[in-house]
């Protein structure tokens, strides 16, 4: 059991993220989010060197209607979602870079877990990307913490 006064994020990560590969299309990376049941995807290039994060909240704004093309067609509840659907079978196709956050906030597995946790309650993050040498070796969530904080009580 680590010493929590000493405790880095390298004892509390997961070091098994769910990623997916830059240049995968939205409909695979939608799959792998349902499937998953994850928030943020964590993608990577072929050498697993990290590129940045796909949120399932930037998907979703990507094939929402904005206010006009709303009430262009009509003005419903029922119009507004058949634009989300058309939008969204749009987005199916088209790769993922142009939505990944490619300069998120990273942790190094050797901070100490209060960097993670400080980062992750001020500024409302529920995951962090843990990255060494520009590598991913992991996430850092919430989750993490609480169990470890909790379980070396």
């Amino acid at each position: 059991m680590a010493d929590i006064n000493f405790m880095r994020i390298e004892d509390a990560m997961n070091r098994k993220a769910v990623k997916i590969l830059r240049d995968v299309s939205l409909f695979h990376a939608a799959e792998v989010v349902a499937l998953s049941r994850v928030s943020d995807l964590m993608v990577v290039d072929h050498e697993n060197n990290f590129v940045g994060v796909l949120s399932e909240g930037d998907i979703l704004r990507a094939a929402m209607p904005d206010t006009d093309e709303i009430l262009a067609e009509g003005g419903s509840l029922n119009t507004a979602f058949g634009i989300f659907l058309r939008k969204g079978r749009h987005l199916a196709d088209l790769p993922i870079l142009p939505f990944v956050i490619t300069e998120p906030i990273v942790v190094d597995p050797k901070d100490h877990i209060a960097k993670a946790t400080t980062v992750m309650v001020d500024l409302n993050i529920r995951l962090l990307p843990v990255v060494k040498d520009g590598k991913l070796v992991g996430t850092i969530s919430r989750a993490d913490v609480c169990q470890a904080v909790v379980g070396n009580a």
